[in-house]
C-alpha cells in the first residue's frame, strides 16, 4: 500500500528537517584492502579472489598501503585532522556476501576526523557541511536475487553471491547532523554528494561512478517539530546511486515522515530502500546502534601510524578545493554565470573538463553535455555521466570541426555511441553518415532540384536570395542530410551568378 505523503511546503511549516549523510567511496587501488586479489570491475563472478576475501581458515589480512595513502589524502581534502594512530575493528552482523561474516572497518579510532566541506547550491549559496569522520573499511560482495520482482530479494527463488567486490577498499565519510537546510534540504543532499564526487575525482583516488557503486550514499533524514530541541527519529535510505535519486529520496522521506507524525504516529528507526522506478522508499531492517555490531579491535592488524612527513607530503599534493576550482574553470572557459551554472547543476563539471582536456572547445563541450547528452539521459532516466566517455565526445566534436559531420549527423552518431555501437568514427563508417564533400555529387543533386523548380534561379538573380531555401531543403533530403547546407547554398549562388 502506498504511504501517505504530506505536501512538501506544509511539511516544512510544521517540522524542521535534520540531515546526515554516509558516503562510501570505493578506492581505485590495484588490489583489495586486505589481500593481493585484483580490484577490478566487470570481471566474471568469483574470479578476483584470495583466501582472505573468502574468510578461509588460516588466511591473514594485510593492509593495502596505497589505500591508506588515498584515505589520508581524502581526509585532508575534507578538512579533517589525521589521527596519529588509528586502528581497525571487526563489525559483526550477518553478511551473506562476506565470507568471514564480519567486516573489517574502523570504529572509535578512525584515520580522519573533525572536518568541514564547503558546498555550493544552484543560486551560489555556500553551505558548510560538518564532517564527523572518514574511516577505512572493506566493501562487501554482491548478491543477485533470481526469480523475484525487479531483482529484489522479496519473492526470489534463490540468490547468487559474487565475492569479487568483497574486500575492495572503501572510505566511509560520515557527516555530523546538518541543521538549517529547510526547503533546500533535497538540493543540498545532491549538492553534497556531487561535491564529494568532485573531490575524489580531483584526487584521482576513485572512479566515482555511482552507477557502478564506486560512490554510494546513505541518506539520513529526521524531522522535529518547530521549536523542539530534541532530534526526531531518523531513517537511513541505503545505497542511493545517483545525485538525482539522493535529492528525490530526501524529499520523499520528509513528506512521508511528516504525514506519519502529523497523524500522531511514530517513526521507526530503520534502514530503507530507494526504488528508482516508483520514486518511493520501503522498509529494510531495524537500524542498529553501534553496540549491536559488537565492535572489537581487529586482532590480526596493527594500528595505522602514518609518519608526519607523509601526511605533510600528501597535504602539499592536494588539488584545489572544488569551489575554488569552479571559479577558476569558469574564468578560463569564458562562460557567463548562467552558462557555468548549467554545467554545475547538471553534475557534469568533471565530464566537461575532461572533454576539453581531450581537445574540444569549451563551448562545444558544454553544448554536448548540457544539451543532447542530458536529453538522452533524461529520456532513459539515467545519469548523464554514465552514457558516454568524455574522450569519445571530444572525438565526435573533432569530426564536426573537420567537416566530416554536421550537427544533425553528429547527434545520430551520439545515439549510436550511447547504444554501444563503437567509437564515433566506427559508427560513421558503419552507418555511412559522413558528409558528402564531393562538389560533383552536390551539383548533380542541385541540378535535379532546380529542374523541379525552374523559377528559383530567376528569383535569386532578381535578388530574392531566400528562394534558395527550397532548393537547399530538396538537396538535403536527396543527400539524406549528409550534405553541408552552407556549401549547398554557396553552389546554388554560384550557379545563379553564371
Amino acid at each position: 500500500m502506498a504511504a501517505a505523503l504530506m505536501d512538501f511546503d506544509k511539511a516544512l511549516e510544521l517540522y524542521e528537517p535534520v540531515l546526515g549523510f554516509e558516503v562510501h567511496v570505493e578506492l581505485n587501488t590495484k588490489t583489495k584492502m586486505f589481500s593481493a586479489a585484483p580490484n577490478s570491475f566487470g570481471r566474471e563472478p568469483n574470479t578476483d579472489l584470495a583466501p582472505v576475501d573468502l574468510g578461509l581458515p588460516g588466511s591473514m589480512p594485510v593492509v593495502n598501503e596505497q589505500a591508506v595513502r588515498y584515505s589520508i589524502s581524502l581526509g585532508l581534502a575534507l578538512g579533517c585532522s589525521i589521527a596519529a594512530s588509528s586502528r581497525f575493528a571487526r563489525k559483526n552482523y550477518f553478511y551473506p556476501d562476506l565470507g568471514k561474516n564480519y567486516q573489517i572497518s574502523q570504529y572509535d579510532e578512525p584515520i580522519a576526523y573533525e572536518g568541514q566541506v564547503e558546498v555550493e547550491l544552484a543560486d551560489g549559496t555556500l553551505v558548510q557541511i560538518p564532517i564527523e569522520r572518514a574511516h577505512m573499511e572493506e566493501d562487501a560482495g554482491k548478491l543477485t536475487h533470481v526469480g523475484g520482482a525487479a531483482g529484489r530479494i522479496q519473492g526470489a527463488a534463490y540468490s547468487l553471491v559474487d565475492y569479487n567486490r568483497a574486500g575492495v577498499p572503501l572510505v566511509e565519510i560520515v557527516t555530523k547532523p546538518i541543521f538549517g537546510a529547510e526547503h533546500g534540504a533535497p538540493e543540498l543532499a545532491a549538492a553534497y554528494v556531487r561535491t564529494i564526487r568532485d573531490i575524489v575525482l580531483s584526487l584521482g583516488i576513485s572512479d566515482a561512478r555511482m552507477e557502478r557503486g564506486n560512490l554510494r550514499c546513505d541518506a539520513n533524514v529526521s524531522l522535529r517539530p518547530r521549536g523542539q530541541e530534541k532530534l526526531g527519529t531518523r531513517t537511513e535510505t541505503k545505497n542511493v546511486n545517483s545525485m538525482r535519486s539522493v535529492e528525490r529520496a530526501v524529499r520523499y522521506e520528509i513528506r512521508r515522515q511528516a504525514a506519519i507524525l502529523a497523524a500522531g504516529g511514530t517513526i521507526t528507526q530503520e534502514t530503507r530502500h530507494w526504488h528508482e522506478d516508483t520514486g518511493v522508499t520501503s522498509p529494510g531492517r531495524p537500524k542498529s546502534d553501534a553496540d549491536d555490531y559488537r565492535y572489537f579491535p581487529e586482532p590480526d592488524l596493527l594500528p595505522v601510524v602514518p609518519a608526519p612527513e607523509l601526511i605533510e607530503q600528501l597535504r602539499a599534493a592536494l588539488p584545489e578545493p572544488p569551489a575554488t576550482r569552479r571559479r577558476r574553470l569558469k574564468a578560463e572557459w569564458g562562460f557567463t554565470d548562467l552558462e557555468f551554472q548549467d554545467i554545475a547543476n547538471g553534475g557534469v563539471l568533471a565530464e566537461v573538463e575532461q572533454t576539453i582536456a581531450a581537445g574540444a572547445a569549451p563551448t562545444a563541450a558544454r553544448k554536448w553535455w548540457t544539451g543532447e547528452i542530458a536529453r538522452l539521459a533524461n529520456a532513459a532516466d539515467r545519469e548523464t555521466s554514465e552514457l558516454v566517455e568524455p574522450a569519445a565526445v571530444a572525438e565526435l566534436q573533432k569530426l564536426v570541426d573537420a567537416g566530416t559531420l554536421t550537427d544533425k549527423l553528429a547527434r545520430q552518431v551520439l545515439e549510436g555511441m550511447v547504444a554501444g555501437e563503437g567509437t564515433p568514427q566506427e559508427i560513421v563508417d558503419a552507418r555511412g553518415l559522413a558528409v558528402v564533400s564531393d562538389d560533383g555529387a552536390l551539383i548533380a543533386a542541385i541540378d535535379e532540384a532546380l529542374a523541379a523548380q525552374p523559377d528559383v534561379l530567376a528569383k535569386i538573380r532578381d535578388g530574392k536570395v531566400q528562394a534558395a531555401g527550397a532548393v537547399i531543403g530538396a538537396v538535403m533530403k536527396a543527400m539524406r542530410g549528409q550534405a553541408d547546407a552552407a556549401r549547398v547554398r554557396e553552389l546554388i549562388l554560384e550557379r545563379a551568378a553564371q
